[in-house]
């Protein structure tokens, strides 16, 4: 009985499992929502990208790459993508393959014909606040609005200048109108970069016929570019031309001129001999006249009865 007792004492100043396994389990408890609680007070943003910090749907603030601390379970972090993002606009890819998407190519033109465009748009978060809290999915929304810019921009060109020369002119107002409707509607996003990928006929046929067409073009600048230098090279040589006939024409005009005026001058000086001595200024001008003139007549010496006249040329020594 004695012995009995004894036994009893001993397990009744022992520990029980059943206490120190349930100290055992709050103990870990406490240990994991500890954890959670300095875990929570803590959150790192990365380099590209920027952490949006709320608090009862009330944003605080906007924190850039870096360690920062929160008040657990009150305040809350959205993390946004500040990396720059590229879609396809008439096509996308799949296995490393472009597949063409028919309902947003295809578009009509100022001349009432169909071509198949294909864009490729980069962009990026500009606006993390708007991107996150101002529409449910701002992808799918700057897509459809760089589908409404584009289809407003190649109808107002012809289809043979959507193919050929207007490409870069088309990307460049499709871009600015889309950062318009962006910057409009404010969902965050902002235009990187916006190019034409491709740009051809819907059919094989047409595509052909457009060929041709941009093989006359180019032999129609090469034409053009072979007839400026042409250009180039004879209007210096017209123009040297040109320039020595003038020189000719003044150097003859300044001759013309300074005969004519010695002429008058001379003239004005016989006029006044002539004032002094008339009848001598006559005989005199008279005789000058004669000795320019004699030396080229054939002189002809006869009483007025001779009927036929012989040869005298010979006898002139």
């Amino acid at each position: 009985m004695a012995a009995f007792m004894k036994k009893q004492t001993v397990f009744t100043q022992g520990e029980n499992p059943i206490k120190k396994g349930k100290k055992v389990i709050i103990t870990a408890i406490i240990v994991i929502f500890a954890l959670i609680f300095v875990n929570n007070c803590y959150y790192q943003v990365k380099e590209q990208e920027q952490a949006i910090l709320t608090m009862f749907g009330k944003v605080l603030r906007v924190d850039t790459a870096g360690l920062y601390f929160k008040i657990p379970f009150v305040q809350s972090v959205h993390k946004v993508d500040m990396t720059t993002h590229g879609i396809g606009i008439g096509y996308t890819i799949q296995n490393g393959q472009n597949i063409t998407v028919e309902d947003e190519g295809i578009m009509i033109t100022s001349d009432f014909n169909f071509v198949d465009i294909d864009f490729y748009l980069e962009y990026k978060v500009s606006d993390p606040v708007a991107a996150y809290y101002n529409s449910e999915n701002p992808d799918l929304i700057m897509k459809n609005m760089a589908l409404a810019s584009i289809r407003n921009t190649v109808v107002n060109y012809p289809v043979d200048d959507v193919i050929t020369t207007a490409k870069g002119q088309i990307q460049s107002e499709v871009k600015e109108k889309l950062q318009q409707e962006l910057t409009s509607n404010n969902i965050g996003l902002t235009v990187v970069n916006l190019s034409v990928q491709d740009a051809e006929p819907p059919t094989a046929e047409i595509v052909q016929a457009f060929k041709s067409v941009e093989t006359a073009k180019q032999g129609k600048e090469t034409a053009v570019n072979n007839a400026k230098k042409y250009q180039s090279e004879e209007l210096p040589k017209a123009e040297a031309t040109a320039d020595k006939i003038v020189q000719d024409a003044e150097a003859k005009k300044e001759a013309r001129i300074a005969e004519a005026e010695g002429q008058v001058a001379r003239f004005n000086e016989m006029y006044e001999q002539y004032k002094l001595q008339p009848y001598i200024t006559k005989k005199r001008l008279f005789y000058e006249a004669m000795e320019d003139i004699l030396p080229d007549l054939k002189v002809i010496v006869t009483d007025g009865n001779t009927q036929q006249l012989l040869p005298l040329e010979g006898f002139n020594n």
